[in-house]
């Protein structure tokens, strides 16, 4: 978990990345790619988008405006996208170090 801090409008707010969050954010993303692929889809998933980007914004601190909503929904992808990213960097990082050689010999059986 971390958290962000984000001006927006000219309001400073703060979200702790949580699972649930990068979930909610996950699944807006996912929402959007389905609308883009099938615009006729679009009416079906409206819904579900605006319900998922009310899930985000009631995570946030202070209470969002609406006219503030969608660049903070937008600096709130973007700040999950590079949370994820530096978690892969990390796991890459951690994949190309060698193994250690243990230094503790195994007993010899008699």
């Amino acid at each position: 978990m971390s958290a962000k801090q984000f001006d927006v409008n000219g309001t400073e707010y703060r979200i702790v990345l949580t699972e649930q969050v990068i979930g909610y954010v996950n699944n807006l993303k996912d929402l959007y790619n389905a609308a883009y692929e099938d615009p006729e889809s679009f009416e079906d998933v409206s819904a579900e988008i605006s319900s998922t980007i009310n899930e985000i914004a009631s995570t946030v601190e202070p209470e969002a405006e609406d006219s503030d909503l969608d660049g903070l929904i937008q600096e709130i992808i973007k700040a999950v996208d590079n949370k994820a990213a530096e978690i892969e960097k990390e796991l890459e990082g951690k994949q190309e170090k060698p193994l250690k050689k243990s230094k503790i010999k195994p007993k010899s059986k008699k």
